[in-house]
């Protein structure tokens, strides 16, 4: 029987997603590939994006119009 690995548990408190607030790079503009995404969201949802979001706010965005359009949910 192999042994258990707990760092690659994803239930281990190291592999939790950290909260967009408390990242440390959140102030810095968004990514290349937050641009994209938060694009192609905003078109779907019939909204339009601040170009000018940081990091922590563009991931906050992402997850609300994931949510909005049902993108990155769970499948049933």
């Amino acid at each position: 029987m192999a042994a258990h690995n707990q760092q690659s548990d994803p239930q281990d408190s190291g592999n939790r997603i950290k909260d967009p607030d408390d990242w440390t790079t959140g102030d810095e503009p968004m990514t290349e590939a937050q641009r994209s995404y938060l694009h192609t969201l905003a078109a779907e949802a019939g909204e339009e994006i601040d170009e000018n979001l940081t990091k922590a706010e563009a991931a906050k965005k992402i997850d609300a119009l994931q949510q909005k359009t049902g993108r990155g949910q769970p499948t049933k």
